[in-house]
């Protein structure tokens, strides 16, 4: 009999489950259940973020992995951008080690350094000491949206104009503090996740720089990571995801995607 293998799927800052592209169906049809997370505030609209605080994603998350977890001889856990941060904190809470599953971060902002990175970015701790200025500040999602593709990039685009609900066009301030504050739990608990780790970020990310994926290797007690060459955040639906797909699969523990779906999947770059 084979055994139940499960992975919960954690979406990044004011995305969905789309932010992880088609890793969904890939792990399905692999034989991995996929269970995909709504964080608190998300698939309704920005303002719904200014409230939530991080406590409440990670109490969500460390309830349905309580839930999942005795379903499964193996559950593993996946993040995507915040969503790494998440999962790096979920598992640090929970004790998440090699008997109970994995643990794979896709494109983990431990540092917002990227190349987009505005110089006055490390000036936003100001805005939160000054009160109701973080609620009232709007974050914008622009080019070039996290993606290198320009075919895919110019999709994403046409989905934003016509209001398509996969993704937030802005976030609040107030929910970059919340990131922050995911960001000093990985900081000083990175040394006590003891499940075997994934890294995947791509060199010319323009939201995180590499420092994170080093960071967290040096940290972490059993990790590995693979560096993608011709993407930029959002690894998962750029040009090098057939590369995030198979090494995640690998890392589970599964044969890769046939050359023959690679092939044809390449042909949409």
């Amino acid at each position: 009999m084979t055994a139940r293998v499960g992975v919960i799927m954690i979406h990044g800052l004011g995305g969905t489950q789309y932010d992880l592209g088609s890793l969904h169906k890939i792990l399905q049809k692999a034989g991995i259940d996929t269970h995909a997370v709504t964080l608190s505030g998300h698939g309704t609209r920005p303002e719904d973020l200014i409230p939530v605080r991080a406590e409440q994603w990670i109490d969500m998350l460390i309830a349905q992995y309580r839930e999942l977890q005795p379903r499964y001889e193996q559950l593993h856990v996946m993040g995507m951008c915040m969503g790494a941060l998440l999962a790096l904190v979920l598992c640090e809470r929970v004790g998440h080690t090699e008997k109970q599953g994995k643990l794979v971060t896709l494109a983990p902002p431990v540092y917002i350094d990227g190349w987009s990175t505005p110089w006055y970015a490390n000036l936003r701790s100001l805005c939160y000491l000054i009160p109701g200025v973080a609620s009232r500040m709007k974050v914008e999602e622009g080019e070039p949206y996290g993606i290198k593709n320009t075919l895919v990039r110019a999709v994403v685009k046409a989905k934003f104009e016509r209001g398509d609900n996969f993704h937030y066009r802005w976030v609040p301030m107030a929910c970059i503090r919340q990131v922050d504050r995911l960001r000093s739990w990985v900081f000083a608990g990175a040394r006590n996740i003891k499940a075997p780790t994934l890294i995947v970020h791509a060199r010319e990310d323009e939201l995180t720089s590499l420092r994170s994926a080093e960071f967290l290797q040096a940290r972490l007690a059993d990790a590995r990571t693979v560096v993608l060459e011709n993407s930029y955040h959002m690894i998962c639906v750029d040009n090098d995801r057939d590369q995030v797909a198979n090494s995640v699969l690998e890392f589970f523990g599964f044969p890769p995607l046939p050359e023959r779906v690679r092939r044809q999947r390449g042909t949409v770059a």
